[in-house]
């Protein structure tokens, strides 16, 4: 793992902490893989540049939906572990879709970049005649990479100040609403439900009515202007008091930007709408793996893998419905392979980072991995 960047010195840190998680889910010691003579055999150590080819199980030429496409380290990877490899990528921001692009030109024929979200996959697809049962492996990546969020003008930093954008598909979509319209146009009612639903927020009518509050004097148009409004809601000695998964200070407005970026970018759906269409795409024992950033996310993921409905309401009050994922999570550490109608585990439970990698790629800390193969 260490040798990550010696090899790929060109790999950014957001990709090198992503190639992690390739190695590790490759290579850990509960792993069965799939060999192409029949047997199943435990994945052995190698380098970074063999991880494609035990996901897509060594088949060669094998056609490889590489979902989101963001800096185009995973692509570069696939492309140097197998010359026959084709590579579908995916993105819904302009920006990566033109490194897409240009990573194209550098390899003529084997990379065919899509602009669109996970919803619109199924689309795009077909204008590549791709079938359904046709691709081999597919890497679904939830997460943001590091050009997006850091960029200011994005509207995605909290630390730097920018308009209060967080839209992902830049002005491909003029008519859609951006963070700024939701704080500004939503009643405090339905600020506090999105703060709920996918912030986890607890403090949630405190910080709408602030909101609220704030811009009937002034419209909420940059990032650090709200992250002010928010802060302003609590006590000064609040502001900091939180921790992250590392036990660091966060600013009391993390997870008011968090709900925002996923309400914005309708992030739950989209992740569901990619699910279904991986599925309707792999071939049977094509390979499907998961990387999200968020506790809502990697749910979501558990419960598509292990078959349940997961566009039915709940049916149990919030307070069960905590209690049940913490025995999930519980089981899920004892191990053993769970099996639904179309999926099967590849490895046991999730995988995430141990505290040495955490160390060296701070920003992967919440990361999880789930792979499985479809029946």
């Amino acid at each position: 793992q260490h040798s990550l960047s010696s090899k790929h010195d060109e790999l950014s840190f957001y990709q090198k902490v992503l190639s992690w998680f390739h190695l590790t889910i490759l290579h850990s010691p509960n792993l069965l893989l799939d060999h192409p003579n029949g047997c199943r055999c435990k994945a052995s150590e190698s380098t970074v540049l063999d991880i494609s080819l035990h996901i897509a199980y060594c088949l060669c030429p094998y056609v490889f939906l590489n979902l989101s496409f963001g800096g185009g380290g995973h692509t570069k990877a696939i492309l140097r572990a197998s010359p026959e490899v084709t590579v579908v990528v995916l993105d819904r921001d302009p920006t990566a879709f033109s490194l897409a692009q240009q990573l194209a030109k550098e390899h003529s024929g084997r990379v065919h970049p899509l602009l669109g979200r996970f919803s619109e996959l199924g689309a795009l697809l077909s204008r590549l005649r791709l079938q359904p049962g046709s691709v081999d492996a597919v890497l679904l990546d939830a997460g943001c990479s590091f050009m997006q969020m850091d960029c200011p003008e994005r509207g995605f930093s909290l630390s730097k100040d920018g308009p209060l954008d967080m839209r992902m598909d830049a002005d491909r979509y003029p008519d859609m609403p951006c963070a700024a319209d939701v704080v500004n146009a939503l009643d405090q009612q339905v600020l506090a439900s999105i703060l709920t639903a996918y912030g986890e927020e607890r403090h949630t009518r405190k910080i709408a009515s602030a909101m609220v509050e704030a811009r009937s004097v002034y419209p909420i148009t940059r990032t650090q202007q709200l992250a002010s409004v928010v802060a302003g809601s609590f006590a000064a000695s609040a502001l900091y008091a939180r921790k992250d998964w590392l036990q660091r200070p966060s600013h009391v407005a993390t997870k008011t930007f968090q709900a925002l970026h996923m309400f914005v970018k309708d992030e739950l759906n989209d992740l569901h709408a990619g699910l279904c269409t991986a599925q309707t795409v792999l071939k049977p024992g094509g390979r499907l793996c998961v990387l999200t950033f968020h506790s809502l996310e990697d749910r979501l993921v558990k419960r598509f893998l292990h078959g349940e409905d997961v566009g039915s309401p709940p049916r149990r009050s919030v307070r069960q419905r905590v209690q049940r994922w913490e025995e999930e999570e519980e089981e899920e550490e004892k191990g053993g392979e769970k099996n639904s109608g179309h999926w099967v585990d590849l490895q046991r439970g999730v995988l995430m980072p141990q505290a040495e990698d955490v160390l060296e790629n701070p920003r992967g800390c919440s990361a999880k991995l789930r792979a499985a193969f479809k029946q």
